[in-house]
């Protein structure tokens, strides 16, 4: 299975959620950078009231304006934002019992500073260490090494195709927009894919806006990849309510 989505700043637990489901993550580089997304910025919620939120933002230059790529887009204040990922991510969660997983993926990201300019490298490193915390241990490709076709659906069938998937998680933003027959063309299914809906649930009602950093210091990575393991096999099943 694989998946396909833009590297995030530590990512919502909605999408974490669905790299952790695939075997294959295509990191979708090669696409504008929109500043109102998450590829420079995560939404942190407190411990203890994850209904407290604030942002964690990268200042971001676009060397090309409105155009730029994901992948060319530059940190405009690195020395600022390394110190504010830093004091802020250890401010809201360092009093977890389980700081010491999520030091470790903030760690990852600040020794990433030390060797790129670029944005998307340091979300995808966010990404790569929170999805190492629970134990995944699929493989990471990039868009813009792999040659398709410039139609929306038709590039993400051929993502599929040349990295020789057989099935594509969809999320419920891009099933708004997608076109199966490209995949149906290549006898790829598409399986859409969410989280669970149930709102009792703490863990899951803040899944789609609080950065999954929220969830790893809330419950720990052990417990995390248990609910998103069940997750993942309840889509298999065809039952995505969430069985854990």
């Amino acid at each position: 299975m694989c998946a396909i989505h833009q590297p995030n700043l530590f990512p919502r637990l909605s999408t974490l959620a669905k790299l952790y489901a695939a075997d294959r993550w295509i990191v979708l580089d090669d696409v504008q950078f929109a500043r109102r997304d998450y590829q420079h910025r995560a939404r942190l919620a407190a411990l203890d009231d994850p209904g407290q939120q604030q942002w964690l933002t990268l200042p971001t230059h676009l060397p090309h304006g409105r155009p730029t790529l994901v992948n060319q887009a530059l940190l405009a204040e690195p020395r600022r934002s390394r110190r504010a990922i830093n004091l802020l991510i250890r401010q809201y969660y360092g009093r977890s019992h389980h700081w010491p997983a999520v030091r470790a993926a903030v760690d990852a990201v600040l020794d990433r500073y030390e060797t790129t300019d670029r944005v998307a490298d340091l979300a995808r490193t966010s990404t790569t260490a929170l999805l190492t915390a629970l134990g995944w241990s699929g493989e990471v490709l990039e868009s813009s090494a792999i040659q398709t076709r410039q139609g929306r659906s038709e590039r993400l069938a051929d993502l599929a195709v040349a990295t020789d998937s057989t099935l594509y998680l969809c999320g419920t933003g891009g099933l708004r927009y997608l076109d199966h027959q490209p995949f149906a063309a290549h006898g790829i299914p598409v399986l859409p894919f969410h989280t669970p809906m149930d709102t009792d649930d703490r863990l899951w009602h803040w899944a789609r806006r609080a950065s999954s950093l929220w969830a790893l210091s809330a419950i720990g990575p052990t417990a995390l990849a248990i609910r998103l393991t069940a997750n993942r096999e309840a889509h298999l099943r065809g039952d995505q309510r969430d069985p854990a």
